[in-house]
């Protein structure tokens, strides 16, 4: 997935020259390195500053750019969040924020390299957008969304490398709308970026005991599509949540509260990390 971004951007970047890429101490490579070279104006690597990349990528908001923030998650988020929230949201600027090797991606490089609390960090902001695509294509269609229509802070989540592409039978991509990859009665199973191939490894073995199975890409986490997962816990028998996250503030605590607000129970299933540091790992 951080190949195929670096190609869509640059993509974009030739046919719209507002499109901005600034990186905190990551080297260029593949597709961003032709977007270096033939953009120079339009790409910043700031270094182990990544505080200065988001406040640059205001101030570029502010002329009339549209800006992609580019770093691992952990860096790109969790270090600059005070800029995040005063330059960024509280400005309501169309910058674009890009975790890349969110979740447990970065397994041995330790909880420092771990973002996962991310996703409830980021729906916490006012005016943040929170979007985490599950494969190449997806990714491709929200990166283009971000750099043509958002007019407003977005995080988007990505992956890291050799996820595959899920979303070949699926539904038409909308920001703010669940997207149904398959469809089924029994079980509906729903997640976000990178754990959507669990899902389907998940629907697998449940067909495999006699059930149907809807896998449920919920790409769009804030502004969520309430409505959508409303209709998806009343369709289905039993519904479950996939999330590399912890186990409050993200999507799990969000479809649980649709679900008891709307006093549906005993449907539910949710599975997260635990509400702790990994400590132990491998790759």
């Amino acid at each position: 997935m951080r190949n195929k971004f670096a190609d869509v951007i640059f993509e974009i970047g030739q046919k719209n020259e507002k499109i901005c890429a600034l990186v905190a101490d990551i080297s260029p490579a593949g597709s961003m390195v032709k977007f270096q070279e033939q953009f120079p104006e339009r790409f910043i690597n700031t270094g182990v500053a990544e505080q200065s990349m988001i406040g640059i990528a205001a101030g570029m908001a502010l002329r009339g750019m549209r800006p992609f923030c580019y770093t691992i998650a952990t860096f790109s988020l969790y270090r600059p969040f005070e800029i995040i929230r005063v330059d960024l949201c509280y400005q309501n600027l169309p910058v674009t924020i890009v975790g890349m090797g969110a979740g447990l991606i970065y397994s041995t490089l330790g909880s420092t390299h771990h973002s996962m609390e991310d996703i409830a960090i980021a729906t916490a902001l006012p005016n943040m957008q929170v979007m985490a695509p599950c494969d190449p294509d997806e990714m491709r269609l929200a990166t283009e969304w971000c750099a043509n229509k958002s007019q407003n802070p977005t995080y988007m989540r990505l992956g890291k490398a050799g996820e595959p592409n899920l979303t070949n039978k699926a539904e038409k991509f909308e920001f703010g709308k669940i997207r149904y990859l398959s469809k089924g009665d029994d079980f509906a199973v729903i997640s976000y970026g990178v754990t959507v191939k669990l899902a389907f490894e998940l629907k697998k073995k449940l067909e495999n005991i006699g059930n149907t199975v809807s896998v449920i890409s919920c790409h769009t986490i804030k502004p969520l599509d309430r409505r959508g997962i409303l209709d998806m816990l009343n369709k289905h028998k039993k519904v479950i949540v996939l999330e590399e996250m912890i186990p409050t503030g993200g999507l799990s605590s969000l479809v649980t509260e649709i679900s008891l607000s709307n006093n549906i129970v005993n449907k539910l299933k949710c599975f997260t990390l635990k509400d702790e540091f990994i400590k132990f790992y491998g790759s």
